[in-house]
């Protein structure tokens, strides 16, 4: 059975004006998105800034969810890591503090080969009893999970059960459903291609689009699966300038401005990220007007 079916939000982390996490808007965000459809939230993600979090730091973000979410829907903690060591202590530690699944990204830099990935997940999938989702996104860590790959880890491994696929490239996702066979559970891992990949049989979204627009995100996917392809469509086709704008400039950073903007919390970011250009933010905003998302 699937971790979710639908809309899961790739959650931003806020920080307060001195860098540090600020727990007390976490909770706040994580209530705005339950509050509005989402069916998973997925804490510590690349949109979460992850990757320039302590170990502490992470796993305390991963604690504060679960204790706040309090089972009213999955919580999924983003665990990877470009070592293999790292990423099993805190998919360990996922788990520990209660965890409903864990998100796995490929190795980023040092990169690896399709044996280097077949190992690297197998090794953290078995070090643990809950479920892993795979997290192909080749553009940010130069590293891509082949079909035949994720179908020697979806057959071999009983706790690897899916993939968010942000490859971009939607011949590669239909091979990876002919080679998996139904197999595994697919998910969207960009927002302007959720419609395509929901019709090769993908079950949801990881959206980076449902921090800002969590019903729309949520009526777009289970419109589809429900049958109303042309209401799904509609919503893909409306929100496409929103994602656009969310991804003209490296995210987080759209879309914690956004957040700024609808004034849900503060858009501070954590270096390298550096606040986003004025023109792009004019961008931003009317896109978010345009859309009534923001006022």
């Amino acid at each position: 059975m699937a971790i979710f079916t639908g809309a899961g939000v790739a959650l931003i982390t806020p920080f307060k004006a001195d860098g540090s996490v600020d727990y007390d808007k976490l909770c706040d965000v994580i209530d705005y998105q339950i509050d509005n459809g989402t069916d998973s939230i997925i804490i510590t993600g690349t949109t979460g800034e992850a990757s320039t979090m302590t170990v502490e730091e992470h796993v305390e973000c991963i604690r504060v969810c679960v204790e706040h979410v309090k089972k009213r829907v999955p919580v999924i903690a983003g665990s990877g890591s470009n070592c293999t060591h790292t990423a099993i202590e805190i998919t360990r530690e996922a788990q520990r503090v209660g965890a409903d699944g864990a998100l796995v990204v490929t190795p980023y830099y040092n990169k690896a080969t399709q044996k280097g990935l077949v190992e690297h997940f197998t090794a953290v999938a078995k070090a643990v009893d809950i479920p892993i989702i795979l997290y192909n996104v080749p553009s940010r860590t130069g590293c891509n999970i082949q079909p035949k790959t994720a179908k020697t880890l979806v057959k071999t491994v009983d706790n690897i059960v899916g993939i968010k696929e942000a490859s971009g490239d939607i011949s590669q996702v239909a091979q990876l459903m002919y080679e998996t066979q139904g197999d595994i559970d697919l998910y969207s891992g960009n927002d302007d291609q959720v419609l395509p990949i929901l019709s090769l049989g993908g079950i949801g979204v990881i959206s980076v689009l449902s921090n800002v627009a969590p019903r729309q995100t949520h009526d777009m996917v289970m419109k589809y699966l429900e049958g109303d392809i042309v209401g799904s469509r509609e919503i893909q086709l409306k929100y496409l300038e929103v994602i656009n704008s969310l991804f003209c400039e490296v995210n987080p950073i759209p879309v914690k401005k956004a957040m700024e903007l609808m004034g849900l919390c503060g858009g501070t970011l954590r270096l390298p990220l550096t606040e986003m250009t004025s023109d792009n933010t004019e961008r931003l905003k009317k896109a978010l007007r345009d859309t009534g998302i923001l006022a």
